[in-house]
């Protein structure tokens, strides 16, 4: 059986896990050296399909193979095709590991997913489903936000608006019985959350557990353990997915790690939220300040942890990101973070978005998915 283990290890940059894959360089010189019969496509997939767990999910602080100017080479020497397709290939690798290790411990009947804001929890989650349907197991997507209590219930921040970002938003009780009674073979009918009248409401939908399925549960608060109660640990697998910014100088210094889920959620929120860059930039310090407080601090309950970055990603998202900061005047308080972004972005010499593939973890962001969101 292939064992999966959690990063224990954290970088100096951040609180959160960093692990970065490092089987890169070593599949692109098996590449280079033995394959002239192969297309590409093939393979980069043969060489993926032997990367094993312990490759992936590591005890040991892995660092970045390549440098921000070592992409620009590739890029500029006309590799950025080989290094998208490679780094998605070994993403998805990743995520199909996790979906056999489901399926090797037949006691696993949910896999709880938390991560930070525009981590890709939404199309990890998709992904990891069809990992599961891969073998034989039907994957069932629950959302948490559907066990929200009543608004009049639901906390206040210092501010006094409604904190739906706090634990006790959610009705930890009815979540912990549900789980419980599925456990026990019982069948329940899932609570609809109703947005605009603020209440919990009935949704009409049934759910059974068989042998078979499995729960998909993503939410900022899938770690934590005043969720879970006394739900039994063996029937979870805790996943903690980070997006952080792999990218680094060529004299090894690192860029601020959140740059890429800052960047992430401005272009998003502007294409799908109608929001300007000012504002995401704005709300960005109370995001974090919400993820500091509800989410990084349980991902040590976390079973694996992932990471979502590709390292040349803001070589991409720079195409979108940089006409929102360029609005963002002189006079805005955020003017300051919109010039450095600009200056980060401006490093990355230019990968089209077309060379994405349409089942790609940024086109959550960029738009242009197959998955629905």
């Amino acid at each position: 059986m292939e064992t999966i283990t959690p990063c224990e290890c954290k970088s100096n940059k951040s609180s959160e896990k960093f692990e970065v894959n490092g089987a890169f360089l070593k599949i692109s010189e098996q590449i280079k050296a033995g394959f002239e019969g192969k297309t590409l496509d093939e393979a980069i997939q043969y060489q993926v399909s032997r990367v094993r767990g312990r490759h992936l999910f590591s005890h040991h602080l892995k660092t970045v193979f390549l440098s921000i100017g070592m992409m620009n080479r590739i890029i500029d020497n006309g590799g950025a095709e080989e290094m998208v397709k490679m780094a998605e290939a070994l993403q998805t690798r990743g995520i199909q590991l996790i979906g056999k290790a489901v399926s090797q411990r037949p006691k696993v009947r949910a896999v709880l997913i938390a991560g930070p804001s525009s981590s890709g929890k939404t199309t990890f989650s998709k992904k990891l489903c069809m990992a599961l349907e891969q073998h034989g197991l039907t994957a069932y997507t629950i959302s948490f936000d559907d066990y929200y209590v009543d608004r009049e219930l639901t906390p206040r921040d210092a501010s006094g608006d409604y904190d739906f970002e706090s634990i006790y938003a959610l009705n930890m009780e009815l979540f912990q019985r549900h789980f419980n009674q599925l456990l026990q073979g019982e069948e329940i009918e899932l609570p609809r959350y109703d947005f605009p009248t603020g209440k919990s409401v009935s949704s009409g939908r049934h759910l059974r557990l068989t042998p078979n399925t499995v729960l998909i549960m993503e939410g900022i608060h899938a770690l934590n353990p005043l969720l879970l109660g006394s739900i039994p640990d063996e029937a979870l697998l805790r996943v903690y997915i980070s997006g952080l910014t792999v990218a680094k100088q060529d004299n090894g210094t690192y860029y601020g790690t959140t740059d890429n889920r800052l960047i992430r959620r401005m272009v998003r929120d502007a294409q799908f939220r109608n929001t300007t860059a000012s504002e995401t930039l704005a709300r960005w310090a109370s995001v974090r300040r919400g993820e500091n407080h509800w989410i990084v601090p349980f991902q040590e309950n976390a079973d694996i942890n992932f990471c979502t970055s590709f390292q040349y990603e803001l070589a991409v998202l720079k195409q979108k990101a940089l006409p929102l900061l360029k609005e963002v005047p002189k006079t805005d308080p955020n003017y300051g973070e919109a010039q450095r972004l600009i200056w980060v972005c401006n490093r990355f010499h230019d990968i089209s978005v077309d060379l994405l593939p349409p089942d790609s973890l940024l086109r959550e962001f960029l738009g242009g998915s197959v998955f629905e969101y």
